[in-house]
C-alpha cells in the first residue's frame, strides 16, 4: 500500500528520533573514512546517458594495487561472473581489499571469489551460519544472486538454516547493480516475429534460476504454455532442457546436443518417444558472447533490457551476521552507492573495475568485460546482428528504489520477488509450494539508515528510462478479460484485481511501454464502439497511472470492433472480441 505523504515524514521522524536516540551510544564511532575520498580533479562529465553525476563531479582517486591490512571485519563474499558488480569490484579495489579503495576506508577487508554454482555458494552460506553460531569472530559471508531466483533460493536456504535458530536465518539487504540485457532468452528469428512459433521447441537453461525466468515471463506475457518436466516432451508447449550452469546452457546449443524424451499429450504420458535437440538458450554473458561466436542462429528475443527491474543483483548474509556488524554493513553500503556513481559517471573509474572483474573471474581480459558491460551489438557466426552483454551498476538512488525507499515508494523488489515466486510456487509445487515471505528474508533498515543519516550521498540521480512516443515493436502482447459497467467505461471492482496482474508484470518490464488497447465486438454502431473502446482503454491507463506507472510510458488506443479475435456471429466469440489488449514493446 503506498503511504501519503504525511504518513512518509511521520515514519521518517520515527526513524530519527530512534537513531538520534542511539548516536552517542554508537554512531559517533563509526568509521566516516569512505566519505573522505581524495578528489583528483573537479571535471566536466561527458554526455552519457548512464552518468549519475552532474556538472563538476568528482573523480576519486583509484585504488592502489597493493593488499589492504586495515585489521577491519573480514569477509569472503562468493559471486557469479556477472558485470552487474562493477561497484563492488571498483569499491574492494582488487580480489582482496587494497590501499586507497573505498572498502579499505570503511575498515572492511573483503575476499571475493568466482562460484557460478549458486548450490555450492549456498552451501558454504551454511556453514558459515554454523560456524559462526560456535564463533563469533569467524569471517563473514555473503553470495550475490540473481534476484528474481531469490525466492528458490531462500526456500531451500530457510530449510537448510532452520536448525540453528531464527537469528541465523539469511537475509538480503542491498542490490548494487542488475542485468541490463546480458541476460535474454535466445532463440531463431521466427519466434521473434511470432511467439507461437516456440511452441513445441526446447530451451536449454538452468532450471528455476533467473534466466529461465526471462522465458517464464516471455512466454506468460505471449499466453504461450511452458513444460514444467524436463524429462518429457510436449508438442503444445515450450519444453525445457536442464544445463548444469548458464555455460552450459549455451554450450548443449553450440555442440548439437540432443536426448530422448517421453512424450505427454493434455498431460498424460503417450507410451511413445522422440529426440529432442536445443532450439533456444537462456543465458548471460559469457554464454550468449559464446552461442553468437561459436555457432550463431539465435537473436535475443526477450533480455532484461526489456524486462529492466526483474534481475537486481541482490546480496545476502546470515541475519545474525548483520545486525552484529550493523556499522559495517551500513558503511558497505556507502562505498557500494559511491562506487555505483563513479562507475556510472567515469570512464576511467568503469575500465578499473573491469580489470578487477578479469582478475576476479580469472577470464578474458579487462576490455571483454567493459565490452559486455556497456552492451554492444555484434554479427554472429550466420551474420545475424545479436545484441550481447548489458549490465548496469546501481548508486544510492537506484538501490533506494529498487526497494521502495524512492521517491514513488513502489518497491520493485517486491514485486519481482512475489510475481517469481508465485510462478515457480505453481510450476514446482513438490519442490516449493510455499516460499518465504518478503518481509523475512529482507531487511531495508540498513539501506533506510544510510539513506536517512547520509543525504549527501544521494545526489547522484537514478538510472532514467526514455520511453518512445508510440510502439512500433511488440515484444509481448495478451488478450484480458477486464469487466466494465455496461455501455461506460467505469472498471468493475472485481477486475481490479486483474489489472494489478498488469501492473505487476509492467514493473517487471520497466524498460518496455505499455499499449492498452481496447477492442469491442460489433453489436451497435461502429463510431460508438470506437469511442466506448478508446475511453476504456484511456480508463485501465488512468489507473495505471494511479498506481505510480508515469503517464508517458503507457500507450492507450481504442480500436472498436476492427480487429476481431474470433467470430462475432456466435455469443462466444463476441465475448473473446470484448477484450483489452496489453501490449509491452518500445
Amino acid at each position: 500500500m503506498k503511504l501519503k505523504t504525511s504518513g512518509k515524514v511521520l515514519i521518517i521522524g520515527l526513524v530519527l528520533g530512534g537513531l538520534a536516540a542511539g548516536k552517542f551510544l554508537w554512531w559517533d564511532k563509526r568509521p566516516q573514512e569512505v566519505k573522505q575520498s581524495t578528489v583528483v580533479d573537479k571535471i566536466a562529465l561527458p554526455d552519457a546517458p548512464e552518468a549519475s553525476l552532474k556538472g563538476n563531479a568528482t573523480l576519486f582517486a583509484l585504488p592502489a594495487d597493493e593488499q589492504s591490512v586495515n585489521g577491519g571485519t573480514k569477509i569472503e563474499w562468493l559471486v557469479m561472473a556477472w558485470n552487474s558488480q562493477f561497484p563492488l569490484m571498483y569499491a574492494n579495489g582488487g580480489p582482496v581489499t587494497t590501499k586507497g579503495s573505498l572498502l579499505d576506508k570503511a575498515k572492511l577487508q573483503v575476499s571475493i571469489s568466482r562460484q557460478d554454482d549458486c548450490f555450492k555458494s549456498m552451501a558454504s552460506l551454511v556453514k558459515f551460519a554454523q560456524d559462526y553460531k560456535n564463533n563469533p569472530n569467524t569471517p563473514g559471508v555473503f553470495c550475490s544472486y540473481m534476484g528474481d531466483g531469490m525466492p528458490f533460493f531462500f526456500n531451500s536456504l530457510v530449510k537448510e538454516l532452520e536448525p540453528l535458530g531464527p537469528e541465523y536465518q539469511p537475509v538480503a539487504f542491498y542490490a548494487m547493480g542488475k542485468s541490463y540485457g546480458e541476460d535474454k532468452l535466445m532463440g531463431p528469428v521466427d519466434w521473434k516475429k511470432n511467439p507461437k512459433n516456440a511452441i513445441g521447441k526446447t530451451v536449454s537453461c538452468v532450471l528455476r534460476d533467473g534466466d529461465m525466468n526471462i522465458l517464464l515471463k516471455w512466454a506468460g506475457d505471449n499466453g504461450l504454455k511452458v513444460n514444467p518436466d524436463e524429462k518429457t516432451y510436449d508438442k503444445d508447449a515450450i519444453n525445457l532442457m536442464a544445463a548444469n550452469d548458464f555455460l552450459d546452457a549455451g554450450n548443449k546449443y553450440i555442440t548439437g546436443f540432443k536426448e530422448q524424451r517421453k512424450i505427454v499429450e493434455n498431460g498424460k504420458t503417450t507410451g511413445r518417444d522422440t529426440t529432442v535437440g536445443v532450439d533456444g538458450v537462456a543465458t548471460w554473458t559469457p554464454g550468449d558472447v559464446n552461442v553468437a561466436k561459436q555457432k550463431g542462429g539465435l537473436v535475443s528475443i526477450a533480455s532484461t533490457k526489456e524486462y529492466s527491474t526483474q534481475m537486481p543483483n541482490i546480496t545476502i548474509t546470515i541475519r545474525k551476521f548483520a545486525n552484529d556488524h550493523r556499522t559495517d554493513i551500513e558503511n558497505l553500503i556507502m562505498g557500494l552507492g559511491q562506487a555505483g556513481d563513479q562507475v556510472r559517471s567515469f570512464n576511467e573509474a568503469k575500465m578499473f573495475a573491469a580489470k578487477v572483474s578479469a582478475k576476479v573471474y580469472n577470464e578474458q581480459s579487462a576490455d571483454y568485460w567493459l565490452n559486455y558491460y556497456n552492451g554492444s551489438e555484434e554479427k554472429d557466426m550466420q551474420g545475424l546482428n545479436v545484441p550481447l552483454g548489458g549490465s548496469m551498476a546501481f548508486n544510492l538512488q537506484d538501490a533506494a528504489g529498487m526497494f521502495g525507499l524512492g521517491k514513488d515508494g513502489i518497491d520493485r523488489y517486491k514485486i519481482v520477488y512475489g510475481s517469481f515466486g508465485d510462478i515457480l510456487a505453481k510450476m514446482y509445487p513438490e519442490i516449493m509450494a510455499k516460499y518465504p515471505e518478503y518481509s523475512k528474508v529482507v531487511d531495508k533498515s540498513f539501506l533506510q539508515s544510510v539513506i536517512v543519516n547520509h543525504p549527501e550521498l544521494m545526489t547522484g540521480e537514478a538510472l532514467k528510462i526514455e520511453y518512445a512516443n508510440e510502439i512500433t515493436n511488440e515484444v509481448s502482447s495478451k488478450s484480458v478479460q477486464i469487466q466494465f459497467e455496461t455501455g461506460s467505461a467505469t472498471i468493475k471492482a472485481e477486475s481490479y484485481a486483474t489489472i494489478d496482474e498488469i501492473l505487476k508484470s509492467a514493473m517487471v518490464a520497466e524498460g518496455l511501454k505499455i499499449g492498452v488497447q481496447g477492442h469491442t465486438d460489433n453489436t451497435g454502431n461502429a463510431d460508438a464502439n470506437q469511442t466506448l473502446s478508446q475511453q476504456r482503454a484511456e480508463a485501465v491507463k488512468n489507473y495505471l497511472i494511479g498506481k505510480g506507472i508515469p503517464a508517458t510510458r503507457i500507450e492507450a488506443k481504442g480500436f472498436g470492433q476492427n480487429r476481431p479475435i474470433a467470430d462475432n456471429k456466435t455469443t462466444e466469440g463476441k465475448a473473446q472480441n470484448r477484450r483489452v489488449q496489453i501490449v509491452l514493446g518500445e
